[in-house]
């Protein structure tokens, strides 16, 4: 593969024009493809075999509009009653609107809108826009206070962007400008991953023939695909400037860039697809479409660093380093304040393994308090409409209106079971009240509507979900032929939140293993794969101990901008765990992969060791910088759930560059010694020979560095 690689980066470097114009075609293609050709992303939480989901299906039958979405507009006023007509009135006028039902609360100050909408795939963002200009109105033309809610802002809202994304870009700026000490090699890195980033983005559209893509995905994409696009490309671009130092000419530098660091770039990008296509094991078609999509944007970056990269180190040529003339770059030395620290590290490697081994469980620990959910409105600042809305609805209706729980029961063969149901329903502890059912003759299928008596996000909430599956439904319908099933938002994500738990172990039982096979055969041992393996899970733990501190605990989440304790989304620890596996994985090829070259030159593994920690120490922590500033800026917005990924993702990536890369491994691969790098006779003997680091002198390249003019 070096061979290849140093080829592909030298004709790259050599004709930039020619990768370049295939990578600006390609772009064009993408882009006129998913505007005349892509289908929409897909809006949906749906996960087949939840009982909540059979409940959407036997509503999605009925005449009933329950199987739709719901908007709340909430009024406020001292006879809220008398305000209603002309508010409903102009609700129901807007595009889509299916109807309005509406309650006053027993003091009658605060009144209840409940605007019903078709299913999500009907809906676009305009019809939220059409609700927000309709209540604009309202507010304009009288005194009233106007709230609004419900699924559709949920559905379409989109929490402010653009500002986080542009900091995080401004700080890779910076950070890359201090690495470099040039605006040519500052741009590079940014350039190549913002065009990766518009091509994978647009591609989107295009991957939905293949796997249902979640609306929110791109998102998430971008944000880990604009880390590691500047990561691959800081990682070649200095070991290009590298080869430069050394007296190399232009084409020459960038082909052996890439036969080395573009070994690590393939392998680390692999790994982090392999973490991620992991998703595949949960088994909840949206994540596994999330999966996809992030998978597909770091496939995207992986191939602009090795092609569309090389061809802007060409175009570039000596101006890479600044106003440093041709020649004068002199030998390139490894850090020797890293080689210190790798020394330093190495000669009391016990002590530092204990001491960060201690620090990363002690990080962890709270993980065993995790708490799956889903922030609801009552979780958003008070500057949200949302967020007032919710608590209008708590003061006047109860805590549980705010999450109304629907009960779709089969009653084809039998239709007597109705009012014996709804009967002991409402009898539950946990249910404040239930509507008047409604049945479709047709479908055959009755609609109850239950309010529990406790907030979507209580605990107290989902015992009444299990409660009403295992006690009450049986009780009743034991003996007869119709079957109910508990619907409804809060009961979905009560759902989700189960299943996570449930197929969470066969799914870092999927990723380590396939995790463990690749290192393994990177790297042709078995000690080091598993010690990676190890390290990445706490790395991992670390990052989810910090979410339950922050977000459960509350601890300093006033900082950021949490106004209340939430509990952890119940998929955001899948993705956590895949994407931090593998961009940790990342930092581990890289660096090991230096590691390995340096010990297969001299066979000594603590001077390999110290060797691989000054040629990638700065490097390393330049990359874990702009990937901490990217994610970081997340933390930004106002959605709670992006706050999450942020601090989780930042959190990570700062412990796995600092205390797991620079101080465990160091310390372990010191203590484990020639052991490191051992591997069974008959396991050589089956894993085909894949160097990642031996193309320091290609095959086909002479040794040492070639004349300036050659």
């Amino acid at each position: 593969m070096s061979n290849l690689l140093y080829r592909l980066g030298r004709s790259a470097a050599t004709r930039p024009w020619v990768a370049i114009g295939a990578w600006v075609v390609l772009a064009v293609v993408v882009i006129a493809s998913s505007s005349a050709f892509g289908r929409e992303l897909d809006e949906s939480f749906e996960a087949p075999g939840l009982d909540s989901y059979r409940a959407a299906e036997l509503l999605a039958e009925t005449q009933t509009d329950e199987g739709g979405i719901t908007a709340h507009v909430v009024l406020e006023a001292p006879d809220a009653a008398a305000q209603l007509a002309p508010v409903e009135g102009a609700l129901a006028e807007l595009p889509h609107v299916l109807g309005t039902t509406s309650s006053v609360s027993p003091e009658g100050d605060i009144a209840l809108v409940r605007v019903q909408y078709p299913a999500i795939e009907h809906l676009d963002a305009s019809d939220l826009e059409n609700l927000k200009d309709a209540v604009a109105d309202l507010r304009d033309e009288s005194s009233l206070t106007v709230e609004t809610g419900g699924d559709l802002f949920f559905a379409f809202e989109e929490a402010p962007t653009g500002l986080g994304e542009v900091a995080g870009i401004v700080v890779a700026m910076i950070v890359l400008l201090i690495a470099f000490g040039s605006f040519v090699a500052m741009g590079l890195p940014i350039g190549m991953a913002l065009f990766g980033l518009v091509v994978g983005v647009t591609s989107m559209k295009l991957v939905t023939y293949l796997v249902d893509i979640p609306a929110w995905a791109p998102e998430l994409a971008a944000m880990v695909g604009l880390g590691v696009g500047i990561d691959y490309a800081l990682f070649l671009v200095t070991r290009h400037r590298e080869h430069l130092a050394q007296g190399m000419a232009v084409a020459e530098a960038a082909g052996r860039a890439l036969a080395t660091a573009g070994q690590a770039v393939i392998f680390a990008g692999g790994t982090v697809v392999v973490a991620i296509l992991g998703l595949l094991f949960a088994g909840i078609p949206f994540v596994t479409g999330g999966g996809v999509a992030i998978s597909a944007m770091v496939l995207v970056m992986v191939l602009a660093s090795v092609t569309l990269l090389p061809a802007l180190l060409g175009l570039a040529g000596h101006r890479i380093n600044g106003r440093r003339r041709r020649g004068d770059e002199g030998p390139h030395r490894p850090s020797t304040g890293w080689h210190r620290w790798g020394a330093h590290v190495t000669r009391n490697a016990t002590a530092y393994l204990l001491g960060g081994a201690a620090l990363m469980l002690a990080l962890a620990a709270p993980v065993l308090a995790l708490d799956l959910g889903f922030p609801d409105d009552g979780t958003k600042p008070e500057s949200r409409t949302e967020r007032r809305a919710y608590d209008l609805i708590a003061e006047g209706f109860g805590p549980g209106a705010n999450g109304p729980l629907v009960i779709a029961v089969d009653v084809a063969q039998d239709r007597s079971v109705v009012a014996p149901l709804a009967e002991a329903v409402n009898a539950d502890p946990g249910i404040a009240s239930v509507a008047e059912p409604t049945v479709d003759l047709d479908a055959g299928v009755a609609t109850l509507v239950a309010q529990p008596t406790t907030s979507p996000q209580d605990v107290a909430t989902q015992e009444t979900i299990a409660r009403l599956r295992s006690d009450v439904f049986p009780t009743v319908l034991d003996g007869t032929s119709a079957t109910a099933h508990v619907g409804g938002q809060t009961a979905t994500f009560a759902d989700l939140g189960d299943r996570v738990q449930e197929r969470m172990p066969r799914f870092v039982a999927a990723v380590l293993v396939l995790s463990f096979l690749l290192l393994t055969l990177l790297f042709r041992s078995v000690l080091v794969p598993l010690k990676a393996v190890v390290l990445n899970l706490l790395s991992v733990g670390a990052a989810y101990g910090v979410l339950v501190m922050v977000f459960q605990w509350g601890w300093a989440a006033g900082l950021i901008g949490v106004e209340s304790t939430v509990p952890i989304v119940s998929f955001i620890p899948l993705f956590m765990f895949a994407i931090l596996f593998g961009l940790s994985m990342d930092y581990e090829v890289f660096l090991l992969s230096r590691v390995r070259e340096e010990y297969r030159r001299h066979g000594d593994n603590t001077r390999a060791v110290i060797e691989g920690i000054a040629g990638t120490g700065r490097t390393i922590t330049a990359a874990a910088l702009i990937m901490v500033a990217v994610f970081s800026g997340f933390v930004l917005g106002s959605d709670p759930v992006v706050k999450m990924m942020g601090v989780g993702l930042a959190t990570a990536i700062f412990l796995d560059a600092t205390v797991v890369r620079l101080v465990l491994v160091p310390a372990t691969m010191k203590l484990l010694g020639e052991a490191n790098w051992w591997l069974p006779g008959w396991l050589d003997r089956l894993l085909p020979e894949l160097d990642p680091a031996s193309a320091e002198e290609p095959v086909e390249v002479a040794v040492g560095p070639r004349p300036l003019g050659s």
